[in-house]
């Protein structure tokens, strides 16, 4: 994990590579769990024996959301700014979900800090100086050279 002091020093590391965190195993537990918070029951997700035998992957898959939905975590692993009081997600320039990733299938991700901007403060963020950050974060899978998913996403972080 790199820890950065503040915002300054984190901003200066535009354009490098952030880091890569250990894999995880995505469980069917996970995808069952996630699929009844969202309501996306698809078999190809859910159903493990029909997966095995009418998709096209040979079993089931992981959603490409519930992939994307563990930048937050994973981001976490590989950095950390000591100033930052708060973080909140701001959106995404571009999501592209390249691979399926198999449930038992390992999965880690890579992150790059495209680049970050002065973002001005606001009531809502309690006028707090801070930084739009855009971080490219790529989601591998173990023993896959086609990553699983390819994201541009957008972190607002205060001071």
């Amino acid at each position: 994990m790199k820890i950065f002091a503040n915002l300054t020093e984190f901003s200066s590391q535009a354009g490098q590579l952030l880091g890569e965190t250990d894999y995880i195993t995505i469980t069917q537990k996970m995808v069952d769990l996630f699929a009844q918070a969202t309501g996306d029951d698809q078999w190809i997700h859910t159903n493990p024996d029909r997966a095995s035998k009418e998709s096209p992957y040979g079993q089931a898959i992981a959603h490409g959301f519930l992939t994307l939905s563990l930048a937050p975590k994973l981001m976490a692993e590989i950095y950390r700014i000591e100033s930052v009081r708060m973080g909140v997600n701001y959106g995404a320039n571009k999501i592209r979900f390249t691979n399926a990733v198999p449930v038992g299938g390992r999965l880690r991700m890579k992150a790059w800090l495209h680049h970050a901007e002065e973002q001005n403060s606001n009531e809502n963020a309690g006028n707090r100086s801070g930084i739009r950050a855009i971080i490219e974060c790529v989601f591998e899978v173990e023993h896959q050279e086609k990553p699983a998913c390819i994201a541009e996403l957008i972190t607002l972080l205060y001071e």
